[in-house]
């Protein structure tokens, strides 16, 4: 058998890879599309209790639409807006229904590389399909050739840590008992208690966080959750970004999650600490929590820690592939300037296909939140462009592949880390994360801001 006749790898069954197989079909080819988790779309229904600040309008693929019209799927109302659970339960598991035999759940992919090849040998290397081993719940192995791989695989599994220098804070392993890196779903009643008439540090200045600020001022509005408190620890100072776009925002739900974060703050339900790296989380005499900064400041005690400092991709089982990387953002490195936060804000990423995705190991594609290596805010439009192109390309349809097309809302919540996250930093350009010198604003109260999570759209952003 040729290498043109065997399947296209597909590591991950979440939006954007359910996408790429949804392309890959449509061009003829077949996928085998791997996902770990045991039904499509496992990383999603883990933030099942998110709103997306996208509408339906925005998260649902075209080709995949195509392939799910002949099961009798109703597309929702384009101008609403889905939880995460929505979005599995209504969208993704029935795409993943609709392509068959070619998802299979409950198996991890545990290496990728060139067959009869190792990252050193160069002899007929592009000549020789990939090989992927991969591992099911049962602990039995097996192997699976491929003409291409695309990763999209996300980075849900690798949340970045409390610690300011990129590593866990000392302290912070012996203290996972009290910290989590998710959002908290606080309509579960074992979740809200954890956190109801408690003090909780917020750690990360992004759609996360802000979600979890909104969340946790609605506990402290409740009956059941008085003297809820957050403290919000933000690693540069509150400006006119802090809070992101607003009103201005072309993503209107996008816009409110800022405000609402604003608002808790504002209400007196969160403290804003400024300027403040984690160094080291100690344990207070009475088992709660004292975080102390790299400047020395030592932070009151709290009964829990929300972190929320963005992901960062795991590339472990790619380690026998050539990958060209960006040195800071591990994107690909074509990649990597359009999306760097030093430079760009989330509207202002240009369009991008499989040249950009492209490495010196032909064949092999990073997409999705992925792509994105260490950089925020990926919004689900722009994976699904991606794997467009790149299923174009892998078809040997170049011109399609590379007429890429893709108009991102501006404005918005930008986080992670870098130059941008220094407050004296004099930035050049528009955009979030390009704006001029941030200017202190003062906390007022919003004249209209929804802060209801049932009403306003309380985050999420992505699809990876």
């Amino acid at each position: 058998m040729s290498t043109q006749q065997l399947p296209v790898v597909v590591v991950g069954a979440g939006p954007v890879g359910l996408a790429a197989a949804a392309h890959l079909v449509e061009r003829g080819i077949e996928p085998v599309l791997l996902e770990a988790g045991s039904r499509a779309g496992a990383a999603v229904r883990e933030w099942s209790h998110v709103r997306l600040f996208s509408t339906w309008g925005e998260v649902v693929d075209p080709a995949a639409e195509k392939l799910l019209a002949p099961t009798g799927w109703t597309r929702p109302d384009p101008a609403t807006y889905p939880s995460g659970g929505d979005w599995a339960e209504r969208y993704l598991q029935p795409l993943a229904d609709a392509l068959g035999d070619r998802v299979r759940t409950g198996v991890t992919v545990t290496g990728v590389s060139r067959a009869g090849r190792d990252r050193i040998v160069d002899a007929d290397r592009d000549q020789q399909p990939f090989v992927v081993h991969v591992e099911d719940a049962d602990g039995r192995e097996e192997r699976i050739f491929a003409r291409a791989v695309i990763d999209a695989s996300g980075t849900w599994t690798t949340p970045s840590p409390a610690g300011g220098s990129g590593l866990p804070a000392l302290g912070e392993k012996a203290a996972a008992g009290r910290i989590t890196y998710r959002v908290p779903d606080l309509k579960n009643p074992a979740v809200r208690a954890r956190y109801a008439g408690r003090r909780t540090a917020v750690i990360g200045s992004g759609a996360s966080a802000f979600t979890a600020l909104a969340y946790l001022a609605e506990l402290a509005e409740s009956e059941d959750g008085t003297s809820t408190h957050a403290v919000w620890i933000l690693r540069r100072g509150i400006s006119g970004s802090t809070f992101g776009g607003g009103t201005a925002d072309q993503l209107p739900a996008r816009g409110a999650l800022g405000l609402a974060a604003k608002a808790a703050v504002d209400k007196g339900h969160a403290d804003a600490v400024t300027g403040f790296r984690t160094e080291v989380i100690e344990r207070a005499a009475d088992g709660r929590l004292v975080l102390v900064g790299e400047d020395g400041r030592r932070l009151d005690p709290v009964d829990e820690v929300i972190v929320l400092t963005g992901f960062r991709p795991d590339l472990s089982f790619l380690d026998e592939l050539r990958l060209g990387l960006d040195e800071r953002l591990q994107a690909p490195v074509e990649l990597a300037p359009l999306i760097d936060p030093n430079q760009h804000s989330c509207g202002t990423v240009y369009p991008h296909g499989h040249r950009e995705l492209s490495h010196p190991e032909r064949g092999v594609y990073l997409v999705g939140m992925k792509s994105y290596g260490r950089a925020p805010t990926f919004l689900a439009m722009t994976g699904y462009e991606q794997v467009r192109s790149v299923a174009a390309a892998i078809a040997g349809d170049l011109d399609s592949a590379d007429r890429v097309e893709l108009t991102l809302p501006e404005t918005g919540v930008c986080g992670g880390a870098g130059l941008f996250d220094a407050p004296e930093t004099q930035q050049t350009g528009g955009g979030c994360c390009a704006a001029p010198e941030p200017q202190l604003v003062q906390l007022v109260a919003p004249t209209a801001v929804g802060t209801e999570v049932d009403e306003a759209p309380a985050g999420g952003c992505c699809g990876s």
